[in-house]
Parts: C-alpha cells; sequence; structure tokens
C-alpha cells in the first residue's frame, strides 16, 4: 500500500494501514447511534450482553484498609472481650501483618442501628447512616493478601501484580463513551497525594491507553494541566496553533506509516482532539459556583473539613451528569497518614477521615435520588481490607485481609439488604464470603456486561477483569436486575 503526503485524512489512513484503527473507532459511534446493520451477534468487546440497570459509577475508595468493625460490623463479643488476648479457638494460630498481637480491643465508637433495615452504624458515621435503607452492605469481603499494594491492586484491577487493567478502563473498553467532550474515566485523586500504587491503580494495562483513567486535581487554579495556553503566552495565536496541528498531523501520519500496528498513536491522536473539545466542555463541568448555595453547603463545601472530599463528590456527580461513564474518587493519599491506614490510634485516626467524607457521600446520595439519577447512578463505597479486632501498640489496629466490608448504591441494587457475615470478632468473613472477583462481576453485570466475556487477548490468554474467578452477588441485586 503507498500513501502519500500529508493531505490524506488521519481517519482515511486508518482505516486502510494496520486493521484500520480509525475504522474500528468510527464504526464504534456509528454503533452507539444505532446506525450499523443487525450481525444478530453481540460483540463481546463493546456490547451489552444484557439490558443494564446502571449506566454510570461513582466509585469511592477509602485508601489504607478502613477498619470495618468501628465502621458498620458492629460486633458486640469485641466489648466482652475488650482487653483480653485474643484467641479464636480450636488452636488457631493468630498472626497480624506488621505487628505482635496485641490484646482485643472493642470499637472505641457507639454503634446504633438506623433505618427500617436496622444497619448497625458508628457514631462516626452520622450523616451517612440515614441512608442506610438506600444501601446494600457487604459484611464478608475477604482480601488475597494483607499488604497495601498488591491489595490495591487487586480491588482495583483484579490482580496481584502491576500491569493490568484497572475496573475503570474495562469499562471504558467494554461500553465506549457517552459524550465526545469529556473522558469516559475519570479519576478524582486525594490532594494530599496520589494512593499506594500511584496511578497504576487505574492505569489501562494491556488495553489501548485510550482507556486510561483520566486524573484531575480540582482544587487546582487549573484541574488539567496545559488545557489552555498560559497567559504570558502571547506568541500562542489562533494561527500558531493551526499550524502546529498541521504539523503534528503530517508527523502523526508518518509514524503510522512506518509503525502500523502502535495504537499508542491512535490514543494519543485521539487525547488530544478530546483536549481540544474539553476545552470548552471542561471548565463548565467543573465550575462549581454554578451549583446552588443550598447544594454546596448540602456537599459541606462551607465548611474547612468537609470543603475537599465534598467539591470532588459534587465534581462526580456533574461529570456523570455530562456523561463521563466511571468516575473514580479517592479517600486518602499513600504513606503512613492522611489515610484509613490506622496502625498507631483508631480513636485519632478514623474521626480524621470519617469527618471529611460522611456529609459528602451522604449528600452525593441525596442528591443523586432527588435528581432521579441514582436509578441509573451504581454507587461505591470500598477499601483495600479490613483491620484486626486486637490492638496495635495501644489503639491501633493491623492490616486484615480475612474481611472487610463495603456497599453498593442504586442503579439495580436492592436497598437495605446486608449479605455474608465476619465471624464474632470480625477477624474473618465465615457466612457467605465474597472477593473482589465477586464484587467486579457483579459490577459488569450492573452495567449489562457478562464478566466472563468481556475480554481482551493479550500475550495468548483471553485476559479479563475476574481472571478465571468471580460469581455475580444475585442476592444483593433487586429481582429484575
Amino acid at each position: 500500500m503507498e500513501l502519500s503526503g500529508p493531505r490524506h485524512s488521519r481517519r482515511n489512513a486508518l482505516w486502510q494501514i494496520g486493521g484500520g484503527f480509525g475504522g474500528m473507532a468510527l464504526a464504534g459511534l456509528l454503533g452507539r447511534d444505532g446506525l450499523l446493520a443487525d450481525t444478530g451477534s453481540i460483540d463481546r468487546s463493546v456490547g451489552l450482553h444484557h439490558p443494564a440497570k446502571a449506566k454510570y459509577v461513582i466509585q469511592l475508595f477509602m485508601n489504607g484498609g478502613a477498619s470495618q468493625m468501628d465502621l458498620f460490623d458492629y460486633k458486640p463479643e469485641l466489648e466482652k472481650l475488650h482487653g483480653l488476648a485474643f484467641d479464636p479457638g480450636h488452636g488457631e494460630h493468630v498472626e497480624a501483618a506488621t505487628s505482635v498481637p496485641g490484646k482485643v480491643m472493642k470499637s472505641p465508637f457507639a454503634f446504633q442501628q438506623y433505618g427500617e433495615s436496622g444497619r448497625w452504624v458508628s457514631s462516626v458515621f452520622p450523616h451517612m447512616a440515614r441512608h442506610v435503607d438506600d444501601m446494600a452492605f457487604i459484611l464478608s469481603m475477604q482480601s488475597r493478601t494483607n499488604v497495601h499494594g498488591p491489595a490495591s491492586y487487586l480491588m482495583n484491577t483484579g490482580f496481584l501484580l502491576p500491569g493490568f487493567p484497572s475496573m475503570g478502563s474495562w469499562v471504558s473498553y467494554g461500553l465506549g463513551r457517552l459524550t465526545d467532550n469529556l473522558p469516559t474515566f475519570v479519576v478524582l485523586p486525594d490532594p494530599r497525594g496520589l494512593p499506594y500504587n500511584n496511578r497504576g491503580n487505574f492505569g489501562s494495562g494491556f488495553l489501548p491507553v485510550s482507556h486510561t483513567g483520566t486524573p484531575l486535581n480540582i482544587g487546582a487554579a487549573s484541574p488539567i494541566n496545559d488545557l489552555l495556553p498560559p497567559i504570558e503566552a502571547k506568541h500562542i495565536t489562533t494561527e500558531s496553533e493551526r499550524e502546529g496541528l498541521g504539523l503534528l498531523r503530517e508527523l502523526n501520519f508518518r509514524h503510522l506509516s512506518e509503525h502500523p500496528g502502535d495504537t499508542r498513536l491512535e490514543a494519543r491522536i485521539s487525547s488530544y482532539e478530546l483536549a481540544a473539545k474539553m476545552q470548552l466542555a471542561a471548565p463548565e463541568a467543573f465550575d462549581l459556583t454554578r451549583e446552588s448555595q443550598p447544594t454546596q453547603q448540602l456537599y459541606g463545601i462551607d465548611d474547612p473539613v468537609t470543603e475537599d472530599f465534598g467539591k470532588r463528590c459534587l465534581t462526580a456527580r456533574r461529570l456523570v451528569e455530562r456523561g463521563v461513564r466511571f468516575v473514580q474518587v479517592w479517600s486518602g493519599a499513600g504513606g503512613a497518614s492522611n489515610n484509613w491506614d490506622n496502625h498507631s490510634s483508631i480513636i485519632d485516626g478514623v474521626p480524621k477521615m470519617t469527618n471529611a467524607t460522611d456529609r459528602p457521600i451522604a449528600a452525593l446520595l441525596a442528591d443523586l435520588k432527588s435528581r432521579g439519577m441514582l436509578e441509573e447512578t451504581l454507587i461505591l463505597w470500598t477499601t483495600e481490607f479490613g483491620r484486626m479486632p486486637f490492638t496495635e501498640g495501644l489503639t491501633g489496629r493491623d492490616h486484615n485481609g480475612g474481611t472487610f466490608t463495603s456497599w453498593m448504591a442504586g442503579a439495580g441494587v436492592k436497598p437495605g439488604v446486608s449479605i455474608g457475615e465476619s465471624d464474632p470478632w470480625s477477624w474473618k468473613s465465615v457466612e457467605n464470603p465474597h472477593t473482589t472477583y465477586d464484587f467486579h462481576a457483579t459490577v459488569l453485570h450492573l452495567l449489562g456486561i457478562n464478566h466472563e466475556q468481556l475480554t481482551f487477548r493479550n500475550n495468548g490468554a483471553d485476559r479479563r477483569l475476574t481472571d478465571v474467578h468471580g460469581h455475580v452477588m444475585n442476592e444483593l441485586l433487586e429481582a429484575s436486575a
């Protein structure tokens, strides 16, 4: 095949070179708009396998290992055994990840039952507790590891090792975009720092890099770096940008003709095209002053304690409102502090994190519900693992992969239910234990995807988010889901 000169459009060139990546993109757009003939079969990489209940996902990730028995998993047995040596019986050996097991420690926070469901919730979540009848709790989550890095990878990508696509990337790859003006997968990190594994938690792995999560720092004066030219750059004009884009188009064409199998170029071009569209769409999406004062106050933007997380939760709502499929909101940075990794003191550490997140999360649930958006938006609250029922030091708790708590709310989720149970000490899951694979399978199911059929061929294997595991948690779902 012979191509000459930059006059060929990039899309025409892509139709002819390297399997037609541009053609596939165009086919995806036509398919989204119902302009392709029905082939009678479902393309497992881009199509729905069954009717979807959820259209959008907002994932709230509590980085560091949120302490389940101090938040949602009420254990009266810990109160009875407080201060005694931990002995689960049957001669079972007790170990801790980073410390010597201490004495049994009851929760320093009072618990109370809420809602018609009677869900027990700690006093550190007074706002969220009012919404338990909209939530579905998984009290028997398990992790294969109690080390932050691998556990965070497992909860976000389905694998213990780096290099695998995140859940948001799989959703982007499987379902495509709903808007041409904003990314399909957006990440709102804690401004105090990225989580463990840094960007690996929301990378695209071996999927095309266009499905990588787009991290945004909405607390900065410019949430997206280099979206617009700096004010002092007077030499950047409309004409110079047009000439620069023309040169870039020519260089891209030459590179493509020399490397026909490299999808990174298509992703890079796509990202530049998206950036150009975002110059108009993004400033409006991130402008929270467009929200009413009552709405801003609902999210706690008027309070320094909740301002940051409140802004990010409100931004998440605004993004899904504008067609972003998957938004990930992080609470907690990586490292020894400013997160949910409370080794030294549960008494001091837990309230610091809950005070910042409780009111905004409750606001997000209430706001989505009042707008009728909760019916098509799936809210996920999770962490990488839990904590131990005994002390580390005086009042801390060590890592525990044996059990932790997650919850879901919204599209297709049965409200007010709890599934699974940990043992009397919240040490291990004993009734209906669930894995990260089950969690991911359920999320994909609600999005209309069969987790066993969403695959990508890599290094001779058909890879998927759930590896070779996973079962949909049907008891968590409404009958029609």
